[in-house]
């Protein structure tokens, strides 16, 4: 089975522009910024957006490591499996970027069932949540529960709306003429 990866971005800004890169004080200011214009989808997060986002993201580089993930990069890049159009409402000027998920090492991606931030922290019992997943096991789980964008394209069935891929080696973007 082959899937492929989008990542959504702001035309004019450009693709795989990670706050997570960026010092804690940093990424605040740029956050806070955001909020403050309210022109975006992530103008809508908390100011303590950028610490819990922190957080999470060193639970899911554990949680891959101790899959046998090989992660080089501290902080992920974020893309969905499959297509969902709902992200494009996210940007004023929406662009995407395709590619192929077999361009990516098993041990260079992760997935979680639905974003994040919901998958880590909502508490509703589903057996996808807090964790983290490989390529053979969100497989799996695909065949199960079928893709979020498909059955929850409203958003109406609960937090999950895609699958979202943590892309924790840039060999393969940085290859791309972006």
């Amino acid at each position: 089975m082959t899937y492929t990866l989008y990542h959504y971005y702001e035309s004019g800004l450009g693709p795989f522009r990670n706050l997570s890169s960026l010092s804690v004080e940093e990424a605040s200011k740029i956050s806070e910024q955001i909020r403050r214009e309210g022109k975006s989808f992530a103008s809508q997060r908390s100011k303590d957006y950028i610490i819990i986002r922190r957080e999470l993201e060193e639970m899911a580089r554990d949680q891959f490591i101790n899959k046998g993930g090989k992660p080089r990069n501290r902080f992920p890049h974020y893309m969905t499996l499959g297509e969902c159009e709902w992200l494009e409402s996210w940007y004023r000027e929406p662009k995407m970027i395709a590619i192929d998920w077999n361009e990516f090492s098993e041990e260079s991606i992760s997935f979680t069932y639905g974003d994040l931030f919901p998958t880590m922290r909502y508490q509703d019992n589903k057996p996808y949540r807090k964790k983290i997943f490989t390529k053979n096991e969100i497989i799996k789980l695909i065949e199960q529960y079928g893709l979020p964008q498909d059955w929850n394209k409203n958003g109406d069935k609960g937090p999950e709306r895609y699958i979202e891929v943590q892309i924790w080696d840039e060999e393969v973007i940085k290859q791309r003429p972006f």
